[in-house]
């Protein structure tokens, strides 16, 4: 089993949060002023790197290649690390999708579910997003489809060559988290770059997160189909109005679980800038209170 890097703040007695962050994504993209105002709220909060990702172990693929099963498991395991047997998640892009399927799979483990910007589990997000970038027609059904930046930016990063250096590769990552950013509030570039150095520099191994998608091939079918109905968790569903990767998904994961309420703010895309995270603390310090 692979080591897992984490980290937790606020009080050992408080209501224990753990953060789940996206694919190939650190736990440290989890705000430090995000953080600090769940644990000045009353609550423990713990945020970890995934495997592959950050200071977490490096896997060789090639000789143990694993799938998000596994990438799943992980969460647990923090958990069973911090002493939790139970816990409020709160996941956000796939780390989402994980806390569905946590919820279906080990409801016993989940007192409430928070997911942001996320897809639905069994949704088929990853299939939508492929025929987005062939530019092939999506079926009758699917999930509504990335922006057209957000497609163009992908379309393009996938044919240029590697970055040759640091500044190159951290001018790219400043990039794509412009377009993830989304529109609705102005980007902060110098707070981005200062983000993007610091995930440079902590990373083991910065091109080890591309295993995600290895995992994800590894398994296609990783995600059940026609669950959601069976979360007993409190849900709260958050999406910003600008979200450019998945937009609209939160409403279907809303209409889905039992009793989940959808909130909605405004401006945010993808990402979790300073503006929000008042808004976002105060939605998620009062779910995790009620459940």
């Amino acid at each position: 089993m692979p080591n897992i890097w984490s980290e937790e703040f606020g009080a050992a007695a408080d209501a224990p949060i753990v953060l789940v962050m996206g694919s190939m994504s650190q736990g440290i993209l989890w705000p430090d002023e995000f953080v600090g105002r769940l644990a000045a709220g009353g609550r423990r909060v713990i945020r970890y790197d995934h495997r592959d990702t950050g200071m977490s172990d490096v896997i060789d693929f090639s000789k143990d290649p694993y799938t998000w099963d596994d990438i799943k498991d992980d969460v647990l395991r923090v958990m069973d690390a911090h002493g939790l047997d139970s816990a409020h998640l709160v996941g956000h892009s796939a780390g989402g999708l994980l806390g569905q399927l946590i919820a279906v799979e080990r409801p016993e483990r989940v007192r409430t579910l928070t997911v942001i910007a996320s897809s639905p589990l069994g949704g088929g997000e990853g299939a939508v997003l492929m025929r987005a970038l062939m530019g092939e027609p999506q079926p009758e059904g699917s999930l509504p489809e990335p922006t057209p930046e957000f497609v163009a930016f992908y379309r393009e990063l996938i044919a240029a060559p590697p970055p040759r250096d640091r500044r190159e590769r951290i001018e790219r990552m400043i990039a794509e988290d412009r377009v993830l950013h989304g529109t609705g509030l102005p980007f902060d570039e110098d707070a981005s770059r200062r983000l993007q150095e610091r995930l440079y520099d902590r990373a083991r191994d910065l091109d080890a997160a591309a295993n995600h998608r290895l995992a994800a091939a590894a398994k296609p079918d990783f995600e059940p189909v026609g669950v959601l109905h069976r979360v007993k968790a409190p849900t709260l569903v958050v999406e910003g109005t600008h979200e450019p990767a998945k937009p609209g998904h939160g409403a279907v994961i809303a209409e889905q679980i039992p009793g989940a309420r959808l909130t909605t703010v405004s401006g945010m895309g993808h990402t979790l800038p300073p503006e929000v995270h008042a808004e976002l603390a105060d939605a998620v310090l009062a779910h995790t209170s009620a459940g």
